[in-house]
């Protein structure tokens, strides 16, 4: 049973001409939420701990001088917030033109795909050559084993993989960022191949991962092949045999074939998160 949350002082706000309460100790991000704002959001997820690294979600706070990011700035009483105004949202196209220019962004989320579009995003025009975009480090998919590969050259680096890994989640440390500037990177330590690195295949990177750099080796056979087919696949809950935690299992099914597993992120057992089993142990199925 979760425990009971105390009680907590609300607080109000107003988000585009709209009075919000939230519990004191909300984000801005929160009390957009609540107000029904659909906010762009890269490298936040809820369980992990803002890190304000895409700057997708800025918004404007009266009185401020620069646009704050909302998934980190806690919401204030009598704050006046807007969400949707020309400043806010030319930045938001910036960014998100500059992390598609800089990343192959085109197996991204649907929802990544849906803020492309509702602010009028075109990478393309950032690039010399729209067939040889820029990346900030390209690398050559490293397959290295036969349950997911890492494709660096559509990482964002969004931290998400590495907050999964650490404190928020799985606390096996098994990757962080290395290099400085264009060579900024996720590694694992002393960049060891993923076998002989601290990794305990429990997958969690690969459920927060928004553009596709982090996937199922299945996926990515599949991909190759050109038979990867979202449209045909059919998912289906059901609860991991393995132990008697009770995780959730989604598994995603093609061709009469599970493809991946994944769980549900607002779920009160796993919050998204697996271990190597419930992840990738579905042969015997």
């Amino acid at each position: 049973m979760q425990p009971v949350e105390a009680p907590r002082k609300l607080i109000q706000l107003t988000i585009d001409g709209t009075a919000v309460k939230v519990p004191e100790g909300s984000s801005l991000l929160d009390a957009c939420d609540r107000q029904g704002c659909d906010t762009p959001t890269m490298c936040y997820a809820k369980g992990l701990t803002p890190v304000n690294a895409c700057r997708a979600c800025v918004v404007e706070v009266e009185g401020s001088r620069a646009l704050v990011p909302s998934c980190a700035r806690p919401a204030e009483e009598g704050m006046v917030v807007a969400t949707d105004s020309p400043r806010v949202r030319h930045s938001r196209k910036l960014v998100l033109e500059l992390l598609g220019s800089s990343a192959d962004i085109s197996r991204g989320s649907d929802e990544l795909r849906g803020w492309l579009k509702a602010y009028d995003a075109d990478p393309a025009r950032l690039t010399p050559d729209a067939d040889q975009p820029v990346t900030t480090m390209y690398q050559e998919p490293k397959v290295e084993d036969d349950l997911y590969v890492r494709d660096y050259a559509r990482c964002i680096l969004c931290y998400k993989c590495v907050e999964a890994c650490g404190d928020d989640a799985q606390h096996t440390f098994a990757i962080a960022m290395a290099g400085r500037g264009s060579t900024n990177r996720i590694s694992t330590e002393f960049d060891a191949v993923l076998p002989d690195s601290a990794c305990v295949y429990c997958g969690n990177c690969i459920g927060v991962c928004p553009t596709g750099a982090l996937v199922f080796k299945t996926e990515h056979d599949r991909r190759e092949a050109g038979t990867w087919n979202e449209a045909e696949q059919t998912v289906t809950q059901t609860i991991c045999s393995y132990c008697g935690v009770g995780c959730t299992l989604e598994l995603h099914v093609q061709d009469n074939e599970i493809v991946k597993v994944t769980s549900p992120m607002d779920h009160d057992v796993t919050n998204g998160h697996l271990c190597v089993k419930g992840r990738f142990g579905w042969g015997y199925v």
